[in-house]
């Protein structure tokens, strides 16, 4: 663990004290408060025209249609922004020829991928929790339910981690950081659109698709559903893509 700390360490200072974080951050921050204002001024304006009907005031729940579409635009907001957190974490070392000292180190290669994905995931999870700071004008003036927001944001988490994986090992494949963001931007988009395929798809190749698509997954998890079916996807497309990653090393290791 202390090996890994010491790598993580290193990559999260790597990342504030260059402008990479700073700035994919603000971005971030920036279009996601874009939708909420907008999401929140719709809300408002439809409650406004509600509140003649009394049936239809019964029928407003802002978790559902404030907070599902928010997490789904977030999502699509990571779907940009990971690629250019995770295009770095090895191409750079290797267009600086700096990984082979790094590889030659008595540090497993395991240590090192673990240390530079746990310092993405830093960098993913205080974006997440700076979103949360939105959610204090809803607790403020509305009732929303906090479980339904805590799933979402569960699986906002466990999305970016799949996309970080996913984008780490691209980045071990190629000492181009353009051109690693680019493969993880086509695979992670690839896997979103797997659902609009998958609806044009019958029997088995339907659901094969369906179940591969992030949308999916994510979708339940936006409603409220905690299904373990839903982490099992992520949780092994995380690993899949440390273990792909640590595939690529081990050999350029050994060479």
């Amino acid at each position: 663990m202390k090996n890994i700390w010491a790598i993580c360490n290193k990559e999260i200072k790597t990342y504030f004290t260059s402008p990479i974080a700073y700035v994919i951050t603000f971005v971030f921050l920036f279009v996601t408060g874009f939708f909420f204002y907008s999401l929140i001024l719709w809300f408002d304006s439809y409650s406004m025209q509600a509140s003649r009907y009394p049936e239809a005031i019964q029928q407003l729940n802002i978790n559902q249609m404030v907070y599902s579409p928010l997490f789904h635009n977030i999502s699509v907001i990571l779907l940009f922004t990971i690629p250019l957190l995770t295009m770095r974490l090895f191409a750079e070392e290797k267009k600086r020829q700096t990984d082979e000292l790094l590889f030659t180190s008595p540090i497993s290669v395991g240590q090192i991928i673990l240390g530079k994905y746990f310092a993405s995931l830093f960098v993913l999870v205080v974006m997440l929790l700076l979103t949360g700071i939105l959610s204090i004008f809803t607790f403020a003036y509305g009732n929303p339910e906090f479980a339904p927001i805590l799933n979402g944001y569960l699986g906002l988490f466990l999305m970016g981690a799949a996309f970080l994986a996913i984008g780490i090992f691209f980045s071990s494949v190629t000492e181009s950081q353009v051109v690693a963001a680019m493969l993880t931007f086509g695979v992670l988009l690839l896997f979103w659109i797997l659902n609009w395929a998958a609806g044009s798809a019958s029997g088995m190749w339907g659901d094969v698709l369906d179940y591969l698509s992030f949308f999916q997954h994510f979708d339940d998890l936006t409603r409220g559903i905690l299904d373990t079916t839903d982490l099992v996807y992520y949780l092994s497309l995380i690993s899949l893509g440390l273990f792909l990653t640590h595939s690529v090393i081990q050999s350029r290791r050994w060479r």
